[in-house]
């Protein structure tokens, strides 16, 4: 199992486009056999960071996600939105693993 955590660096201005765009992604993950876990604004931190986490049964099969959602219209709009609204500055991904009772 392989959970993507992917931290956003958001234009703070701009959170109902990037919650928008959020709610797009939310049902594109699991289209292509992943699961996701949500998106996490900011609450009490700084206020152009955003979260969002999601897992898949390995890391080939994030792989095979993202070769195929690239072609997927669903998230070809998504990615489009994002761009066109620029509610997203900058995005990092880490890839990890569970520990414990999530194995």
């Amino acid at each position: 199992m392989i959970t993507c955590y992917v931290q956003f660096q958001i234009d703070p201005y701009k959170r109902e486009e990037f919650r928008k765009y959020a709610d797009m992604w939310l049902n594109l993950v699991p289209k292509f056999g992943g699961t996701h876990h949500g998106y996490f604004l900011p609450k009490e931190s700084a206020s152009d960071l955003a979260v969002a986490l999601f897992t898949f049964a390995s890391l080939a099969d994030y792989e095979t996600y993202r070769l195929e959602s690239q072609s997927d219209p669903d998230c070809r709009a998504a990615s489009a939105f994002a761009n066109e609204t620029r509610c997203i500055v900058r995005l990092d991904r880490q890839f990890l693993e569970p520990v414990g009772a999530l194995e």
